[in-house]
């Protein structure tokens, strides 16, 4: 291995989609956003009403006030982005 090597290679990604909620964003699916978000090592955002959380907490969660017919833009930067933006995407697309 030369000096000038890393052995550990990390790739980073952004990626971020905008889901209209079917329903309000009430303790259930916060809950399962918060449980979702806690097990993926990206930085994940929910952005609402001007207001940006971190989706492991469900009081933030929550505290964003989404309501049915809204839109809740999802975030995620970092190597596992894409899954973690895409499962959380899922949970609100299902909140009932």
């Amino acid at each position: 291995m030369s000096p000038n090597s890393d052995a550990t290679t990390t790739t980073a990604a952004h990626h971020e989609t905008a889901v209209i909620l079917p329903a309000n964003l009430h303790a259930r699916p916060a809950g399962q956003l918060a449980r979702a978000a806690a097990g993926f090592t990206s930085a994940i955002q929910l952005e609402h009403g001007g207001r940006t959380v971190n989706p492991t907490s469900v009081l933030a969660v929550m505290g964003l006030g989404a309501t049915a017919g809204t839109t809740v833009t999802v975030r995620g930067d970092g190597p596992d982005a894409e899954q973690a933006v895409t499962a959380l995407a899922d949970i609100l697309t299902n909140a009932r």
